[in-house]
């Protein structure tokens, strides 16, 4: 606990990481939130599911382009831009009586308006600490998620089933607003520049380890989507069970991340990682019990941070500064279209099989994500000894000699 007492003492660490992770935490609500409230409005998880594939379609598209934007324009004016187009479509869709059709423009129009807030602030990380601390920083920070990915439906699941679902989407519209404006205050976004990428979009991609982490990334969260799913269908609209669960489970990721935090990073890390979720998805089958899924989803919440954690420091690793905030933002894309499809595809599982098909839904995300990472070991750097810092850009620099004097 040192080594995080250290970093939270850190000038400016603990306050861009609270900003970010308050703008970012709809991000793990709306997802849920437009599940339940489509659902309700047409009584079918299918169709709902249709809303949030579309909203993953605009983050899609979104996601690497703003963050290549922002090496253009500044961090600050595209963050405000897409602050304020987010909202409006926050509140069509929970206050305006649309067709179905309206529901999944308006969660396009939101998708592609996702705040860049996730490649920002991976971007000002290695600019915050030093070389040393910067894993430690990212299992922090990854852990911190849980406050996202599981705490995030929490909220939303009590909000929306004892509240309304369109109070547990404003409510995660007021965490943009509050998150979003002050995480563009802190002047870190102003000491900060991100060059301009010169290479064409979509190279990084190019880049193995920024491909692993995206796909493994996209499977990993679609896997916790689907669990979220699964638990409010087995529990109903009716009492605390979904929300105690996915709490627990939260737990269990926070303390993993935190634990493995100070271990290095070798090149079967992300492979254990996914491993462990996955021996905890296939545990959950065996039963819809509320003890047995405290306990089964507590092994897979063990590795779901640390699986982010490594994600995250093998793309910082593996490309230039300028290149940094790109490649987040397609692991970013990445996690989003997770959760979108995640949710969408074990809604549809749950009104053809019950309960069991949203876990079944799970297992293969994170089955899947387990085989891709042992697939691609190849792919995975050795951070062992190694500085995870991004690299630095480099270019030819003109020499000018000066000219001799005249004898």
């Amino acid at each position: 606990m040192n080594r995080y007492r250290d970093l939270l003492t850190t000038p400016g660490v603990a306050r861009i990481i609270s900003a970010q992770l308050t703008a970012r935490l709809p991000s793990g609500m709306i997802s849920l939130a437009y599940l339940i409230h489509v659902e309700r409005i047409f009584d079918s998880y299918g169709l709902a599911g249709l809303v949030l594939a579309a909203t993953s379609f605009g983050q899609a598209a979104a996601g690497p382009l703003t963050s290549r934007w922002m090496g253009l324009w500044g961090m600050r004016p595209v963050i405000n831009l897409t602050l304020v187009v987010s909202i409006v479509s926050m509140a069509a869709i929970a206050f305006i009586a649309m067709p179905l059709w309206g529901y999944m423009l308006f969660g396009l129009i939101g998708g592609l308006a996702t705040p860049p807030i996730q490649p920002a602030v991976r971007t000002i990380y290695p600019k915050m600490v030093t070389s040393k601390q910067l894993v430690p920083l990212f299992s922090l920070d990854a852990s911190a998620q849980e406050i996202i990915w599981v705490m995030g439906p929490v909220i939303t699941t009590v909000l929306a089933i004892q509240v309304s679902p369109p109070v547990a989407i404003i409510v995660a519209g007021v965490f943009l607003i509050v998150g979003g404006v002050w995480f563009v205050s802190s002047p870190e976004l102003g000491t900060v520049r991100i060059p301009p990428n010169k290479g064409r979009i979509g190279r990084v991609l190019q880049k193995p380890p920024v491909l692993l982490a995206t796909v493994t990334g996209f499977l990993l969260i679609g896997a916790a989507a689907a669990v979220e799913v699964a638990v409010v269908s087995v529990f109903g609209e009716t009492g605390p069970q979904a929300g105690a669960v996915l709490a627990l489970w939260a737990i269990a990721s926070l303390i993993g991340g935190l634990a493995l935090g100070g271990v290095k990073i070798g090149p079967w890390a992300l492979t254990v990682r996914m491993a462990l979720v996955t021996v905890g998805m296939a545990l959950a089958l065996g039963s819809t019990d509320f003890w047995w899924l405290v306990a089964t989803l507590s092994i897979a919440g063990a590795g779901l941070a640390p699986a982010m954690a490594v994600m995250f420091a093998i793309v910082s690793s593996s490309v230039k500064f300028s290149e940094t905030a790109e490649s987040y933002g397609w692991v970013g894309s990445g996690q989003l279209i997770g959760a979108a499809l995640g949710s969408a595809i074990a809604g549809f599982a749950i009104d053809g099989y019950g309960s069991i098909g949203g876990f079944a839904t799970a297992l293969v995300f994170s089955l899947v994500g387990t085989l891709v990472a042992l697939a691609f070991k190849r792919s995975h750097p050795d951070l062992r000894e190694r500085d995870p810092s991004p690299l630095p850009d480099t270019e030819p620099v003109s020499i000018i000699r000066p000219i001799p004097p005249v004898a």
